[in-house]
């Protein structure tokens, strides 16, 4: 068996089996490409069936050269993954990567945005300009909802239900959920979806994406990045954020209003629990609150 054609069906598993999207199924043929990169700059050909424990543990020992633990920890992760797969389809007995242990990595919470530099992040959008109420819209939707990145940029029109007080997101593996959206985001899609996108020459193709370029495009992902960083430089932020600071900022604020983390986790879209119980490690000044205002023998 060649690389390419294992990689090729290793991806389709991905996608059909697994339900995973397409930028996770790039992600993990990255991890593989890196280990076939290694393998040719050492001249050791080998196919995906043959790859021993010896020859993953030289290129383990070359990756801990050029990237962190966390990177390390991910690629092996990744590759464990496709061998695992080679294993499931019979092409191997034994995933050469069982004996292969993780760099050990400290736990890292995510960085979070209190509700004043929400604020003055949002309040430094410049509304005479047409882009401005939709990126304010954008702000309060990644906040308000929770959003991920690629649910924001994938939002459609027909995704909105405002007289029930929910939109539909739909999230990685292609899993749909209802989330709640309060009025003040609501009001603020509907000033920028009445009076600014109305008025663009939309592109085929994307007639109900809310979020729309200039040139009635759906927006990239490196778009809202750059809008956020642009925002970030222009009231003196010192945090290194992004889209995702949002979502963990909307997460940590609901349990600080004493939100139950099921329900976070419904709104988040959070396979597991487990993922959302990072954001109980974030403010244990809280949690203390908590104790001493509900336990029995407090």
């Amino acid at each position: 068996m060649k690389w390419q054609q294992a990689l090729k069906d290793y991806q389709l598993f991905l996608k059909i089996e697994r339900g995973l999207s397409q930028n996770t199924i790039n992600n993990y043929a990255l991890d593989v490409f890196k280990l076939i990169n290694y393998l040719e700059s050492k001249s050791i050909s080998k196919s995906p069936i043959t790859i021993t424990s010896e020859i993953i543990q030289q290129f383990v020992y070359e990756l801990s050269k050029e990237v962190n633990t966390r990177s390390q920890s991910r690629i092996i992760s990744g590759l464990k993954s496709f061998f695992n797969y080679l294993v499931f389809e019979d092409y191997i007995n034994t995933n050469p990567l069982d004996l292969i242990e993780s760099p050990k990595i400290g736990r890292k919470l995510p960085d979070t945005l209190s509700e004043e530099e929400i604020n003055n992040l949002i309040g430094a959008i410049d509304l005479s300009k047409p882009e401005g109420e939709r990126n304010r819209a954008i702000l309060e939707t990644l906040y308000g909802c929770g959003l991920r990145v690629s649910e924001l940029i994938n939002l459609q029109i027909s995704d909105l239900f405002f007289d029930e007080g929910f939109i539909k997101v739909t999230g990685k593996g292609d899993k749909q959920r209802f989330v709640p959206i309060v009025g003040t985001t609501q009001k603020f899609i509907n000033i920028y979806k009445n009076q600014i996108r109305h008025h663009l020459t939309i592109q085929k193709g994307h007639e109900d994406f809310l979020f729309l370029n200039r040139r009635g495009k759906q927006l990239t992902r490196a778009m809202i990045f750059t809008i956020i960083k642009q925002l970030a430089e222009k009231v003196g932020l010192k945090k290194n954020i992004s889209p995702h600071t949002f979502r963990h900022s909307f997460a940590t604020h609901l349990l600080q209003n004493n939100a139950d983390l099921r329900s976070i986790q419904l709104m988040l879209g959070h396979e597991s629990i487990t993922t959302t119980e990072i954001y109980v490690h974030m403010d244990k000044s809280h949690l203390t609150e908590v104790v001493n205002k509900f336990h029995p023998r407090r």
